[in-house]
């Protein structure tokens, strides 16, 4: 199942453009989403970083060398380097995103002091797909980093999902994690989940049972790491929830610190009617609007 082409893409401004889901079916369009990433932040002036997992650090040198950009100059003057995911997502034994995300603080602390903007990050995501440590949590990752980095950093990070390497379902709840999507917007799953652009939170999609309880998971850890007092669920797209994945968000909430319940926006008939039938899952959840 491919991704839609010729996507529209906002222009990097604002929180809900530095964070982009990059979907590509071979190296010609894996090289112009690159070089439209290098050329960006020379424009901007920020430092960059590519993090390859199945991409040869020197084909990425080519690639960019080939449309024109002087990627030897801007890799001597330390305003690009290029290396692995080793070096970041997989640095430890497990793949941790509170570890993750505070090499991201340092990163953007570096390069300020050298004078850049921003930073400005690729990573190939392939590393997701095998026997990794930690791996499971990277749905998590990509729902957390939304509201606990990019609210705070100028930071900006596109996660590269090759179709050749990521399954058809993996790309699409992956990619559907994100809020800009570049080579093609994400096809609909069982079950998506995505930040909430306006407000602390997320946007739930589709069906919620036990085929996608993955998503539910990670879901819930989001919820539970959320760093605001007050969070909401906007399910105004989800059509049935089973009582195992409301249990797992309500359980999620409890675990907030401020004892402030999870606001549940636009709830289907069917969560209501389990909310009646389980009344101890409502201390940890609230119903709001119709």
């Amino acid at each position: 199942m491919a991704g839609m082409p010729g996507a529209v893409v906002p222009p990097d401004q604002g929180t809900a453009g530095r964070h982009a889901s990059v979907v590509y079916s071979d190296d010609r369009q894996w090289a112009a989403h690159l070089c439209a990433f290098v050329r960006g932040g020379l424009e901007r002036n920020e430092q960059m970083q590519y993090f390859a997992d199945a991409t040869d650090p020197e084909q990425v040198l080519h690639a960019l060398a080939d449309d024109g950009i002087d990627a030897a100059e801007a890799v001597r003057r330390g305003q690009l380097t290029v290396s692995t995911a080793a070096r970041t997502y997989l640095a430890g034994a497990v793949f941790d995103p509170d570890s993750v995300f505070a090499l991201w603080d340092e990163g953007v602390d570096a390069a300020a002091a050298n004078g850049y903007r921003g930073l400005r990050v690729v990573g190939e995501m392939s590393w997701g797909t095998r026997n990794i440590a930690g791996a499971d949590r990277l749905l998590e990752y990509e729902l957390r980093i939304h509201h606990e980095v990019f609210e705070r950093l100028p930071l900006t990070a596109w996660c590269f999902y090759d179709r050749r390497l990521v399954s058809d379902e993996g790309v699409n709840v992956l990619a559907g994690a994100h809020l800009t999507h570049r080579g093609g917007s994400a096809a609909g799953t069982a079950l998506q989940v995505a930040p909430l652009h306006d407000s602390p939170g997320f946007l739930l999609s589709g069906s919620a049972g036990y085929d996608t309880r993955r998503v539910i998971d990670a879901t819930a850890a989001a919820v539970s790491h959320a760093p605001t007092p007050r969070l909401e669920l906007d399910l105004s797209d989800l059509h049935h929830v089973d009582a195992a994945s409301l249990a797992t968000l309500a359980e999620a909430a409890g675990r907030r610190p401020g004892g402030v319940p999870l606001q549940l926006r636009e709830a289907p008939e069917a969560l209501r009617r389990l909310l009646d039938l389980f009344p101890e899952l409502g201390s940890a959840v609230e119903v709001v609007g119709r």
